[in-house]
């Protein structure tokens, strides 16, 4: 059995060799490393020559591309049974292939693997943690509780989909969980790209979660998911979204932009991104399965967002908020901008106690990600290879059955 892993990077080789030294590492030695250099200004080249092995592949763009493309270019290179993801600041933990192999041989090749995995936030990279952490990063609600591998039934699978549909998020959608099996890969290629713009994992993961067969569930933390000041997820902990959209450099599908120019609300483009992820889900696979994407959720997230920003965080003007009043539909102008204003400053006014019970009430309603938050163990780890070496080495093949 081959394994294919893809290593995406721009301009972060420092973290980079981190990231192959975990392939390097492992105790199965049936893989291909392909490294996807997105037009670095390091010399990703020259290091790679230095490793001088066979296994490993390098190629290299010609210009700074998107993340979708530069992800579809890695992926497109690959000829391994079952393709992994990394990005170049993420690990494997010790195991992970004979782990991997064991497992699949055992529940007859599925088409998709689905682990847990680690948070590792470099030190620096999150906000009142300058000493970086480490932490269990496994919300998917089929994790809670697991404790050996199962297979997900097909009904949970595609009910998953529909809370990401709907703005909620039921598992994770970082690639670094899954392990994919090459018939899948080969089926999707009908629809287009495996990845697809502006959030292509939020798209690729619950494409795979929709069609996928058999889909195994293992608890225990296989990878590494790293956080750095140079990471996607160091803007997004950091509330710098403008520079992390820039980071990633990609664009919705045009045909989708124009098909949700009534429906895309001012707030936050991480939302955005999501719905136009969704709506090319259900553009490309709609008439193979009941897709309903939540639009009025969608918009109702984005109203709130705003006014958050303008009432409690001080962020935007009182014209924004103008502007945002001139798009809105009149069921939503009534509620947001007249009786919920008026209701809060009344239930303010009569007792901060029944304010906090409102905001309590609401605080379901609006989240979109699990509440989920495991200790995090400060620990001496400062690289990803400190996590590699010492965080819980037995962690990864333990309790399987």
């Amino acid at each position: 059995m081959k394994f294919s892993v893809l290593l995406p990077t721009r301009n972060r080789l420092d973290y980079l060799r981190y990231a192959v030294e975990t392939v390097l590492r492992q105790d199965y030695y049936n893989w291909e490393l392909i490294v996807f250099d997105n037009c670095s200004e390091d010399d990703v080249a020259g290091y790679v020559r230095t490793l001088n092995d066979s296994r490993i592949q390098y190629y290299r763009t010609e210009q700074f591309v998107s993340v979708t493309e530069n992800w579809n270019n890695a992926i497109n290179k690959s000829s391994g049974d079952y393709v992994v993801m990394l990005g170049d600041d993420d690990g494997l933990m010790p195991g992970y292939f004979s782990t991997l192999k064991l497992l699949i041989e055992r529940h007859a090749h599925p088409d998709l693997v689905y682990t847990g995995a680690y948070l590792y936030a470099y030190p620096g990279a999150m906000p009142g943690s300058p000493q970086g952490y480490l932490q269990p990063y496994g919300y998917a609600s089929f994790l809670q509780g697991l404790e050996a591998p199962r297979l997900l039934a097909r009904d949970e699978a595609l009910a998953l989909v529909q809370h990401a549909l709907n703005f909620r998020v039921r598992y994770g959608f970082n690639m670094q969980f899954v392990a994919i099996a090459r018939p899948l890969i080969a089926q999707l290629a009908a629809r287009g790209p495996f990845f697809q713009s502006p959030f292509p994992d939020y798209y690729a993961m619950n494409v795979l979660f929709l069609k996928a067969a058999r889909i195994l569930a293992v608890p225990q933390p296989l990878v590494v998911i790293g956080v750095t000041t140079k990471s996607y997820g160091y803007f997004h902990f950091n509330k710098r979204e403008r520079a992390g959209m820039a980071f990633l450099n990609n664009a919705p599908d045009p045909a989708s932009a124009k098909r949700l120019e009534a429906v895309v609300l001012p707030g936050t483009n991480i939302n955005t991104s999501w719905l136009f992820a969704m709506e090319t889900l259900r553009a490309n696979y709609g008439r193979e399965f009941p897709l309903r994407v939540g639009y009025r959720r969608y918009r109702m997230l984005q109203i709130v967002n705003m006014y958050k920003n303008a009432y409690v965080d001080g962020r935007i003007s009182a014209d924004a908020l103008r502007d945002l009043n001139q798009l809105m539909r009149p069921g939503e102008r009534l509620l947001f901008a007249t009786i919920l204003p008026l209701f809060c400053t009344l239930l303010l006014l009569a007792s901060r106690a029944g304010m906090r019970g409102v905001i309590d009430y609401l605080r379901p309603l609006l989240r979109q990600f699990p509440a989920y938050a495991p200790p995090p163990n400060e620990g001496n780890y400062r690289t990803l290879l400190d996590v590699f070496e010492h965080a819980e080495p037995q962690a990864a093949t333990r309790q399987l059955p």
